[in-house]
């Protein structure tokens, strides 16, 4: 039987992948059948990152070749040539083994899997409460500088826009509540 696809986005410092996480932990991935995609980067890789484990690592040129090949999922330019991005081949791969695919993506890499795959995929959108709150995460988080936590609130401005293209929305006010409503909507899709 073919796998299905969990999709997940958020503005950052929504707890998407605290969320995620707690759905893969205390045998929920093996209960579920849930595998993450491995994505692809040009990036070189970090300690004892291994190609086909993490990443596929490729050149920037290896890269835009596939790109050009229309050989992905979806996939972004973060900085110049410093690519990131979900390669069709392995998600199909994994699909074929009967494994239900999870993605942690941004909302446009999301929307593009969503289109490409219809109804085998379900879009899961975690919200903050509000951009007051939002802000309030990210400063307490205390990894990004000032200026780097605005351009985050003016990205999620533009995420919170398209939160209605998604299958569901889940409101992180509450983290231990957004994880069991996350999970019941995985299980759910999933017997369907």
């Amino acid at each position: 039987m073919q796998g299905k696809l969990i999709i997940f986005a958020a503005p950052s410092g929504s707890g998407k992948s605290t969320i995620i996480n707690s759905i893969m932990a205390d045998g929920g991935a093996d209960a579920l059948n849930l595998h993450f995609s491995i994505s692809a980067t040009s990036r070189p890789p970090r300690g004892q990152e291994q190609n086909g484990v993490e990443y596929f690592f490729l050149t920037p040129d290896e890269f835009r070749a596939k790109i050009a090949n229309d050989e992905f999922v979806e996939y972004e330019e973060v900085y110049k040539d410093r690519f990131y991005g979900t390669l069709k081949s392995q998600v199909d791969k994994q699909l074929d083994a009967g494994e239900n695919v999870i993605f942690d993506v941004d909302v446009n890499g999301a929307m593009r899997i969503k289109q490409l795959y219809g109804k085998r995929a379900l879009s899961i959108f975690i919200q903050p409460p509000s951009i007051e709150e939002l802000r309030n995460r990210l400063e307490k988080r205390a990894t990004d500088a000032p200026d780097v936590i605005e351009q985050r609130i003016e990205r999620a401005k533009y995420e919170l826009s398209q939160a209605e293209k998604f299958d569901e929305v889940v409101v992180n006010a509450n983290l231990e509540i957004a994880q069991v409503e996350a999970l019941a909507l995985v299980e759910d899709f999933l017997d369907e």
